[in-house]
């Protein structure tokens, strides 16, 4: 239907001779502004002014000026001036309902979800055989509130206030191991009413038509972690000698067996549905960001993986499952080392993301972090090359949708403004756009960390987000979201697990000379550690 009103508008704008040239151009520029516009801000960007989030002069850039405005003087007595003028009123309009239009498209995706599972073909996501790309967000605490049920407003708040701002994907733990309010408390003991809160946070997430990725255990001992299996395991007398013997010690890899089969065949109490029968899971994710100090090759981790891997898809083959990685390259391909900020952190990704069991990939990018003592235009230097790299490795060697799965910006920073954030968070979603176009969808999606509700103050940990009380920041994730789903929806159905291409207008190279990456220049990053506040530095 978006297509034939296209097509109509086209017509009407164009019926008459060389005098309706011009409308025919400025029809162009807008089907320009509804098909192929990145994020839609280009231009504010570039100038490193905030973009004016409430003027729809915010959904134009270069490629895409301002419509010129009517000539309504009232001395136009010629006929060739008042065709002039009618072609140009008709121009006005038909620029208007295609906006209509695109607002409505994007107003869909905020709709409740198919009922039909996300899956991977070739490089791409798909949804019921069409391409599927989105932008979404982190909620790492949602089972823990939603297990308190005088809390669980919060929950349906960020999902609600999330789902209109086009945000699809949540990425949030099913994992709590040991202490305080945990879901497993100890190896194969779980406290059914934080199971429970998982239960209405998937409910919840269908309800409002977000799908979720779901993460199994953590790399660090907030929640747990390895740190956790590997202590559960020297309580029983098993001889460990330290975190990373969770990659190979056969108890605590039963321990984390056990949880992944709770977990995956978890009958949910509100809906009554198996977690592996329901779509609103989007894919599993192995662990939160792996890491491995005793080989930092990736071979142990990789050899985890693999095993892992298989053992979760022999429970569940409707899901996708995704490893959790931050993309750090290992020994496989040692010239990819060149990417890496220096060091390595003991994973592979070429080699563990080539493992068939894996759907697609994940990145976190975070230079100011690992690249410290380096000035800002380093790290940007550096953060181009990460992207572009992985991006690359995705579409060519691992063939696999790829997700920028965390970044954000702390209010922590001494430097920090919401203005900064504002164009940080518009410069990466930026990126994904644009990669995402000349890739054909490769990169499929981002997840901003993270999305919090209002009054969850002793959760913050700098990079909260409150929608509700954020208009500025909500606007920049708007947009995004549309400019994604319009995407999507230029591109062709895969044929035969192959790469769909984009519609030619949403295909075609930005003519700004500008390079995907350059957008972040000039930007003062900081990071802080999101799960406890402090700087995590490299080993």
């Amino acid at each position: 239907m978006l297509y034939f009103f296209f097509f109509l508008c086209s017509s009407c704008c164009c019926s008459s001779s060389s005098s309706s040239s011009s409308s025919s151009v400025l029809f162009s520029k807008t089907y320009a502004i509804m098909v192929d516009c990145p994020p839609l801000y280009y231009l504010d960007h570039r100038k490193k002014t905030p973009p004016n989030l409430h003027s729809l002069a915010a959904l134009q850039d270069e490629r895409a000026p301002s419509l010129h405005p009517i000539n309504t003087n009232p001395g136009l007595h010629s006929a060739h001036a008042k065709q002039q003028f009618f072609h140009n009123k008709m121009a006005k309009l038909c620029a208007g309902l295609c906006l209509l239009l695109g607002a409505l498209a994007f107003l869909a995706i905020a709709a409740p979800g198919s009922s039909s599972f996300v899956e991977r073909q070739g490089t791409q996501f798909v949804l019921d055989g069409s391409p599927y790309l989105f932008n979404g967000f982190n909620s790492y605490w949602m089972m823990t509130v939603a297990s308190q049920p005088a809390e669980r407003a919060k929950v349906s708040q960020v999902l609600g206030e999330a789902a209109t701002a086009g945000l699809t994907v949540c990425r949030t733990w099913a994992f709590s191991d040991g202490g305080d309010g945990a879901l497993q408390i100890s190896p194969g003991v779980y406290d059914e009413r934080v199971f429970q809160g998982l239960d209405f946070v998937v409910s919840e997430a269908q309800s409002h038509g977000v799908r979720l990725i779901l993460s199994l255990v953590n790399n660090y001992k907030d929640f747990g972690g390895r740190a956790q299996y590997v202590q559960w395991a020297s309580n029983a007398g098993v001889a460990v000698s330290g975190e990373d013997d969770f990659y190979t010690n056969p108890v605590v890899k039963g321990y984390y067996k056990n949880h992944v089969q709770r977990v995956l065949t978890r009958i949910n109490t509100i809906t009554n549905v198996a977690y592996k029968d329901d779509p609103t899971i989007m894919a599993w994710e192995l662990i939160n960001e792996p890491r491995c100090q005793a080989d930092y090759s990736g071979k142990t981790v990789n050899a985890w993986v693999q095993e892992m891997a298989s053992y979760t898809k022999s429970l569940d083959s409707k899901h996708m499952l995704e490893i959790g990685m931050e993309g750090f390259y290992g020994d496989s391909m040692p010239e990819k080392k060149q990417y890496n900020p220096g060091y390595q952190v003991g994973t592979d990704f070429i080699t563990s993301n080539l493992i068939d069991e894996i759907d697609f990939a994940t990145i976190h990018a975070y230079p100011d972090v690992w690249l410290a003592a380096q000035d800002d235009a380093s790290q940007t230097a550096f953060a181009q090359r990460w992207t572009w790299s992985h991006w690359d490795d995705a579409t060519k060697i691992l063939k696999k949708p790829l997700v920028l799965a965390e970044f954000g910006l702390s209010k922590k920073d001494p430097s920090y403004t919401e203005n900064l954030r504002d164009v940080y968070i518009n410069a990466i979603c930026t990126d994904i756009y644009n990669l995402a176009r000349s890739g054909g969808g490769s990169l499929s999606g981002g997840l901003v960390w993270q999305v919090m509700a209002e009054g969850m103050e002793s959760y913050y940990d700098g990079y909260e987000i409150v929608l509700s009380q954020d208009p500025s920041t909500d606007a920049v994730l708007m947009r995004q979201s549309r400019a994604m789903s319009v995407l999507a929806h230029t591109m062709s159905k895969p044929a035969g697990g192959q790469i769909g291409h984009a519609d030619e207008a949403a295909a075609r190279e930005q003519d700004d000379g500008v390079a995907h990456g350059a957008r972040l220049h000039g930007l003062h990053l900081r990071h802080v550690h999101a799960r406890d506040g402090k700087r995590r530095s490299h080993p």
